[in-house]
C-alpha cells in the first residue's frame, strides 16, 4: 500500500498500475471531478490522468485478492486508476527550486478551486510528484467541498511548516531539505527555526511573522484550548472568499520571498567551466561524441545520469528522446539542472542523491517511501557514470566490483562509464598523496571487473591519456 493515512481512502500499486480506493471521501471526490476547475487542471497536466472505473472494471480489478481485501477493509465506494508517474521522488530529494515549485502549484490549486466552492484540506509537499521538471498534484482526496462562508484555510500552518520554513531555513541558514523533511512528515516547527535566530533577527521580517510570533504565542497557548480551530462562518460568502483569497495571495508572496535565488554557487557549480575539471577541449569533444554515439545506437527511453553536475549530458540524453533522472549530491547544481531543463522543456528529473549513500526507505514500517535504490533498480535502459566513479572509489572507498554490480542492477541494457587513471590530476587531488592505496586501479583491472557483468561494446581513450570511456552492455539480456 503506497498511502493509507487519509481516512477517506488509500492508494495501492498492483502490477504496474496505480489504484485509489475511495471510501468516505467519495462525495468530495465526485464533487471535484464534476467541477470545471478539475477539467482544466487535468488538461494542464497538473493532476495525474485519472479514470473512474465502471462496475465491470471494478469487478475485474478486484480479482486481485490484495486489492479486494483493501477495498473491503476501507468500505470502498469507488475505485479509480491513476497515471503512473515515471519515477516517484520525495521532497527530501528535491533541490529547493522544486520544493518552491510544488508550493506554488499547491497555492494555485487552492485559489483556482474557490470559484467551484471547493478547497484543499491539506497542504504538504508529499501530495506532489514531478513529471520531469513539472509538479503534479497527486492526492485527489485532498479536495473537499467548503462552506461558502468559511474564510479560513486550515492547512495554513501545515503549509508554513512543510514549504515555507524549510525553504527559509535552507536559504538563510543552509539547512538541507533532507534534514527538514527527511525524517519528519510535518516539516519544521517555528520553535526550531527560532533557535537559529539572533536577537535582532527575531524582530525583523520575515522572521517576526513566520517564526517569532508563532513561537511566542505557542509558548503561552493552552494546548487543551481548541477554540482557535472552530470555524468562524460569515454570513457574506463573497466576503469570506475575498478574505481567503487574500490570505492565499499573502502566502504566495511569502513563499516567493524564501525561494532560492538563481546564480547560487557551490564547490561543484563551476565544474563544467572550470580549468580544475581537467578537461582540455579535445578531451571533452571526444567525450561528447562517445556519449552521443551511444545514445543514437541504443536509443534508451529511460536514462539515469549519476553525478550529473549541471546536466550537460542529461540534456543530451533528453534531447535524444530519453526521460532522464539526473542525480547529484550537490543541491545547488541539481537546482541549476531543474532551471535549465524547465526552460528547455526537457524531460529531466533532477534529484539530490548521493549514490554512495542513497536515500533510505522512510515512513511507517519503512514502506511509505521506498528507498532510491528500490525505485531505481531495473528502471533504466541506460546508466551514465561520467567522471564520477573515481569519487566513489577514493572518497567513499567503495570497491570497484561493487560499483559495477550496482550499475548492472540499475540498467536494463547499457551503461556508459568513464574510468579515470591514477595519473590524472583530479584522481591525485582526491587521493592526496595516498595513491598506493589504489595501485590496482588500472585499465586492465577495470576491464576485468567489467567483464563479470558486462560486455564491452567499445572503449575510447581521451587525448590526455588518463581517461577512458566505455560503452558496456549488460550480460544475460
Amino acid at each position: 500500500m503506497i498511502s493509507f493515512r487519509d481516512p477517506g481512502g488509500a492508494l495501492l500499486a498492483r502490477e504496474g498500475r496505480i489504484f485509489r480506493i475511495v471510501g468516505s471521501g467519495a462525495p468530495d471526490l465526485n464533487a471535484f471531478l464534476a467541477s470545471a476547475t478539475a477539467q482544466k487542471l487535468f488538461r494542464a497536466g497538473q493532476l495525474p490522468r485519472t479514470t473512474v472505473l465502471g462496475n465491470g472494471q471494478v469487478a475485474e480489478a478486484l480479482a486481485d485478492t490484495e486489492l479486494k481485501q483493501a477495498y473491503e477493509d476501507l468500505d470502498g465506494h469507488m475505485l479509480v486508476e491513476h497515471e503512473r508517474i515515471p519515477f516517484p521522488s520525495y521532497p527530501y530529494e528535491w533541490p529547493p527550486e522544486m520544493l518552491h515549485a510544488a508550493g506554488i502549484l499547491t497555492l494555485d490549486l487552492a485559489q483556482s478551486l474557490l470559484s467551484d466552492g471547493l478547497g484543499l484540506k491539506d497542504a504538504t509537499p508529499m501530495n506532489v510528484l514531478f513529471r520531469g521538471t513539472e509538479p503534479v498534484f497527486i492526492d485527489l482526496l485532498s479536495f473537499e467541498r467548503r462552506d461558502p462562508g468559511d474564510p479560513t484555510w486550515l492547512p495554513y500552518a501545515q503549509f508554513v511548516r512543510t514549504f515555507v520554513l524549510p525553504l527559509l531555513a535552507n536559504k538563510r541558514f543552509g539547512v538541507p531539505l533532507e534534514q527538514s523533511l527527511g525524517t519528519r512528515r510535518d516539516g519544521l516547527e517555528p520553535e526550531e527555526v527560532y533557535r537559529y535566530l539572533g536577537p535582532l533577527q527575531r524582530i525583523m521580517p520575515p522572521y517576526l511573522g513566520l517564526v517569532s510570533m508563532p513561537a511566542w504565542l505557542g509558548a503561552r497557548h493552552n494546548q487543551d484550548d481548541t477554540a482557535i480551530y472552530r470555524k468562524q462562518i460569515l454570513k457574506d460568502a463573497e466576503k469570506a472568499r475575498f478574505i481567503l483569497n487574500s490570505l492565499l495571495n499573502r502566502m504566495r508572496r511569502t513563499l516567493n520571498r524564501v525561494a532560492p535565488p538563481s546564480g547560487r554557487q557551490s564547490t561543484w557549480s563551476g565544474y563544467m567551466t572550470s580549468s580544475g575539471n581537467n578537461y582540455a577541449a579535445p578531451d571533452f569533444s571526444v567525450k561528447e561524441s562517445f556519449v552521443a554515439d551511444a545514445l543514437r545506437e541504443f536509443a534508451p527511453k529511460r536514462v539515469l545520469d549519476v553525478g550529473c553536475n549541471t546536466g550537460h549530458f542529461s540534456f543530451m540524453a533528453a534531447r535524444a528522446g530519453a526521460g532522464v533522472v539526473a542525480i547529484d549530491y550537490d543541491p545547488v547544481v541539481a537546482g541549476r539542472v531543474w532551471r535549465g531543463a524547465r526552460s528547455e522543456r526537457l524531460d529531466v528529473l533532477p534529484l539530490v542523491v548521493n549514490l554512495a549513500r542513497p536515500t533510505p526507505a522512510t515512513g511507517w514500517r519503512n514502506a511509505e517511501g521506498p528507498s532510491f535504490l528500490d525505485r531505481a533498480q531495473g528502471s533504466f535502459d541506460a546508466v551514465l557514470m561520467l567522471a564520477v566513479i573515481h569519487h566513489m572509489l577514493v572518497t567513499e572507498r567503495v570497491p570497484l566490483p561493487e560499483i559495477l554490480n550496482l550499475a548492472a542492477d540499475l540498467t536494463r541494457d547499457v551503461a556508459v562509464i568513464e574510468f579515470i587513471e591514477q595519473g590524472d590530476s583530479m584522481f591525485q587531488r582526491l587521493t592526496r598523496g595516498r595513491e598506493e592505496l589504489h595501485r590496482n586501479l588500472t585499465v586492465a583491472y577495470f576491464e576485468t571487473v567489467c567483464n563479470q557483468r558486462f560486455e564491452i561494446i567499445r572503449s575510447q581513450r581521451t587525448p590526455s591519456g588518463t581517461r577512458s570511456l566505455y560503452l558496456l552492455r549488460k550480460k544475460g539480456l
